[in-house]
């Protein structure tokens, strides 16, 4: 039975080309039979609202073969997943290479359990949301190795940093950019029906604290009782040797913490406003302190990836003097390239899902899905917690199809905060609720950008001749997206009977 599984396994690559047909063809037939749908969409300068129809836009056609055909390299050599982990590589390479990843992880894995690094390691991962997507490119990688030097499966490093992720997407303690590009959404519908509305910054610290602290329990628990005995095995070739950290280990440690403590220390000094000679990272222009930060002007969006990159370059060039690893200009240079050593198959799957995500976007088929969902909270009345468990299972469908927050929740808001306020619940609610949707389903799906980084990982340590099959990596993700889903909309549901304001000057009712 099992050899018959074996055989009957799809390679990643296939399963790929499988779903661009199907995607095509689905989009030829929904063409076809008319599928579309109509909502009012909001210009969040002025508050007008637009009748805008949204169609299927059949890839079956000789525009949709010649858009395929003269698209998917300006596409593949803009796709941000792409970049970004390129960059980051060259930084992890020379840290891996010099041995300072190995001297710290060791420490750290020698001296806390196991259920500690997990739980930690999926915190930090969540927090990550505050940073936008970069944690996929820096988190995974990371995780495999910590997970390596630690003795254990690398795989089941990366599938518990990847649940972390997804699932922590939507929830953090601070405000994201994202949250407050969403704001603006909202802000611009409550203000067709009170104009004297207005959000805070810590509007949803309360909710999203509790959050937090319940999905990195939940996914280090499901991580060391399930995933651990269902990951594809790993063995170690080499018998386990206890690695010593002499004088000239932690004397790289020393070199490379002080040189990175002093290239932090400069880093936030400039993203700090107000100070003399600060700031000069931030975009002064914006009202927000996150929009400061993650606006399209600001330096620190712009080049934050190169920055965090030339982080991990200095800690491992440091270390590497210190250590006496590194001795000459010919060591550094190689180190460099280290991460990026047997990158092809990783390039390949980007992509392919690169060309799935484009050609699914162009057929607008989760766009109309979308809007059909979302007319269906406006048409059926809803109230109470019928009216929160539908926003919530809305918002978690349609992120399978349409994974863009900002874009979502423009055609879902227009619709869900009328029917919030209506019902004498504040818009924040609504929002808090519709980014805790999100986080059930967007690790299932494989029309996120950043899924191809998941499963190139999973394929680079996976020791059978055979490739793990797409689905089973998306399987692995099941369980924690249902379990954290339940829990959050549990949470919501609970906030709600209680009353407890959601966050500072952040309320249930208005």
């Amino acid at each position: 039975m099992n050899k018959f599984k074996e055989k009957m396994t799809l390679n990643p690559v296939m399963t790929f080309l499988i779903l661009m047909l199907v995607t095509i063809l689905l989009s030829f037939f929904l063409n076809l039979i008319g599928f579309e749908a109509t909502y009012n969409k909001i210009d969040v300068n002025t508050g007008e609202m637009v009748a805008t129809s949204e169609s299927v836009e059949s890839l079956f056609s000789l525009s949709g073969i010649k858009y395929i055909f003269t698209s998917t390299i300006s596409n593949f050599t803009a796709f941000t997943p792409l970049s970004n982990l390129i960059i980051i590589l060259i930084g992890i390479g020379i840290m891996e290479k010099s041995g300072f990843l190995k001297t710290t992880f060791t420490i750290l894995t020698k001296h806390c359990k196991k259920y500690t690094i997990t739980f930690w390691l999926v915190l930090i991962s969540i927090l990550f949301s505050i940073v936008g997507d970069l944690g996929y490119v820096i988190m995974i990688p990371l995780s495999a190795l910590l997970f390596t030097y630690g003795r254990r499966n690398p795989i089941l490093g990366i599938v518990a940093v990847y649940a972390g992720l997804t699932c922590g997407s939507g929830i953090s303690v601070f405000l994201t950019a994202v949250d407050s590009e969403l704001m603006k959404y909202t802000l611009a519908n409550a203000h067709n029906i009170d104009p004297r509305y207005s959000l805070q910054t810590y509007c949803f610290i309360f909710l999203m604290t509790l959050a937090v602290i319940a999905a990195s329990i939940i996914i280090t628990f499901i991580t060391e009782k399930i995933s651990a005995y269902k990951v594809e095995k790993y063995e170690f070739k080499e018998e386990k040797k206890e690695v010593k950290i002499g004088k000239k280990e932690y004397r790289g440690l020393i070199f490379s913490l002080s040189a990175g403590a002093l290239y932090f220390l400069i880093f936030i000094y400039n993203i700090i406003p107000g100070l003399p000679l600060s700031g000069n990272f931030l975009d002064n222009n914006q009202v927000f302190y996150i929009d400061k930060l993650f606006s399209h002007a600001s330096f620190f969006n712009n080049g934050f990836v190169f920055i965090v990159t030339m982080f991990f370059i200095i800690l491992g060039l440091f270390y590497g003097i210190g250590a006496k690893t590194i001795k000459n200009n010919n060591d550094f240079c190689e180190d460099l390239s280290h991460s990026l050593d047997g990158t092809g198959r990783t390039l390949i799957l980007i992509l392919l899902g690169s060309i799935l995500i484009n050609i699914f976007k162009k057929s607008n088929i989760g766009t109309v899905i979308t809007t059909s969902l979302a007319n269906i909270l406006a048409n059926g009345n809803y109230t109470g917690m019928m009216l929160i468990a539908m926003l919530f299972i809305i918002s978690a469908i349609s992120t399978m199809f349409l994974t863009s927050p900002s874009i979502k929740w423009s055609i879902i808001s227009t619709t869900a905060i009328p029917a919030f306020m209506n019902n004498s619940l504040s818009p924040e609610f609504a929002q808090l609720i519709a980014r805790f949707g999100e986080c059930m389903t967007i690790g299932i799906t494989p029309l996120l950008a950043y899924f191809t980084i998941y499963l190139a990982y999973i394929q680079k340590y996976n020791q059978s001749e055979k490739p793990i099959s797409l689905f089973t990596t998306l399987k692995y993700q099941i369980i924690y997206g249902l379990v954290v889903g339940v829990i959050l909309l549990i949470l919501v549901l609970g906030w709600y009977l209680i009353g407890l304001p959601i966050g500072i000057d952040g309320t249930i009712s208005i």
